[in-house]
């Protein structure tokens, strides 16, 4: 089969140009050739370079790639950023990134993940890939340029939407366990079913995801979250067995308790479908991390009543505080990135406290300046946390954050409260009052802050200055 509509870009018939003055054959493999024929655009293109049978060297890194990446950045006038280490180059063009390695074939030995190679032909290199709908190259030598080179039918299986491993996938994941997860993010970004061979042989080898680093299995977490649907991915972790190992706090939401004939929903099915929720109003990653995260501490806190039934009471606040303690397990930022998650997990519950009518004034200022700037990215959060299949408590439940909304907006433009921080500060407090960093410039702060929430002074200088002096000089008597 010719694909060479699929060569375009200008760099392909460079690359070819620079394959005449070698007696290298040189092809596009792997990702960019899948996305071809899916019509994506990609922005990295991986050339595989084979060199003659009689210049391979046993159990040597073939270098070939970089030496054919040297002579195509001299002939476009390029910079070469050369990993020897790897034996891998990358060349800069026209905004794209092309990776240059040489052929090769890969054995691996039980306790790592990490392979021991040597030169190999196109198919050995082929034959080391993923899946099959990786494994694919486009020859850019001249005598046969643009012919589709795929062994394994990955045309095939990209068409039915299929998973599959080149070659045995037992031996496929046992030597390299990430193309686990690698075989259900592909599964849940692409909308794809993985072959039942290959599914079988996640489920036989889930153990050996242990040797795989945390950075690697959370940047495929993070990829499974940011899909379209990412409960197709969770969903594929816990049915093979995976999601126990890698996240076991997720994992343990699952299950639904019954006593006296009261249940209580499951907790993971229910946090799956705030995700889905959530992921169709907002591409945010650190948001759609919080919505996994919102519930995750009601396994620690369940408690049963005759009278109620099943309550949680506390989750929110237990499961702000197993945020860092997640985040720093899983090698995720522990930075402002993790404070929002935190900062959501903590107020989830807050909005749907205010939808009685008798709710004051001053408990929605409250919400409005302890969300601050992420109100908005908090209410997008609760109605997601919405998932009650009965249509009627759905449109009704809705309505009642429609009318949480309109209150907020109201208090907003009349207090004008937005990211409001107290117009009395700490160091004019000491200031005044001739004190040092102490318990009681704290207590007269918050002493003005609720003051001004609770609506018995205005929120303006002059008024909390006043207020100041006269809380301050009470709070200071007593100490």
């Amino acid at each position: 089969m010719w694909v060479k509509e699929a060569l375009q870009l200008p760099c392909f018939q460079e690359i070819s140009k620079a394959v005449q003055k070698t007696n290298y054959k040189v092809y596009v493999v792997g990702g960019y050739v899948r996305d071809y024929f899916l019509k994506k655009n990609t922005q990295d293109i991986d050339i595989v370079v084979e060199s003659p049978p009689q210049a391979f060297s046993e159990n040597k890194l073939p270098l070939h790639g970089i030496e054919f990446a040297k002579i195509f950045a001299q002939i476009i006038d390029a910079e070469v950023n050369i990993f020897e280490n790897f034996g891998t180059a990358l060349v800069k063009k026209d905004g794209l990134e092309i990776e240059f390695v040489g052929t090769r074939k890969e054995s691996y030995r039980r306790d790592s993940r990490k392979p021991i190679v040597e030169n190999g032909t196109l198919l050995d290199d082929q034959l080391r890939r993923d899946f099959t709908i990786n494994a694919m190259s486009i020859s850019l030598n001249p005598e046969n340029y643009g012919l589709l080179i795929d062994p394994f039918n990955g045309l095939e299986d990209l068409n039915n939407k299929i998973i599959k491993t080149p070659t045995d996938p037992d031996v496929t994941f046992c030597d390299d366990p990430l193309r686990m997860l690698r075989a259900i993010r592909f599964a849940t970004t692409l909308g794809f079913t993985i072959e039942k061979n290959t599914y079988e042989a996640i489920k036989n080898n889930v153990n050996r995801i242990k040797i795989i680093s945390k950075e690697r299995i959370t940047d495929e977490l993070n990829k499974i979250i940011s899909a379209q649907k990412p409960s197709v991915g969770f969903k594929l972790l816990f049915y093979t067995g995976l999601l126990e190992i890698i996240f076991p706090e997720l994992y343990n939401l699952h299950g639904v308790e019954i006593r006296d004939g009261k249940a209580h929903k499951d907790n993971f099915f229910h946090t799956l479908q705030v995700l889905d929720n959530l992921s169709n109003h907002s591409e945010n990653l650190w948001l759609r991390w919080a919505a996994l995260l919102h519930d995750i501490a009601k396994p620690l806190t369940k408690k049963f009543y005759p009278k109620q039934g099943w309550t949680f009471h506390g989750h929110e606040e237990k499961g702000a505080q197993m945020v860092p303690q997640i985040f720093k397990k899983l090698k995720l930022p522990l930075n402002e990135k993790m404070k929002f998650v935190q900062k959501m997990v903590q107020l989830h519950q807050r909005p749907i406290a205010l939808v009685d009518e008798e709710v004051t004034d001053s408990a929605i200022r409250r919400l409005i300046v302890d969300a601050g700037e992420d109100l908005e990215a908090l209410l997008t959060l609760c109605r997601a946390d919405i998932t009650t299949r009965d249509p009627n408590k759905l449109e009704k439940y809705l309505q009642n954050y429609d009318n949480i909304e309109k209150r907020i907006q109201e208090v907003i433009e009349a207090d004008n409260l937005r990211n409001w921080q107290p117009p009395i500060t700490g160091e004019m407090i000491m200031q005044y009052f001739q004190l040092k960093p102490s318990p009681a410039v704290g207590q007269i702060k918050n002493a003005i802050r609720n003051a001004i929430l609770d609506g018995l002074i205005p929120n303006d200088y002059e008024h909390a200055f006043e207020y100041m002096k006269k809380i301050g000089n009470e709070i200071l008597s007593k100490s």
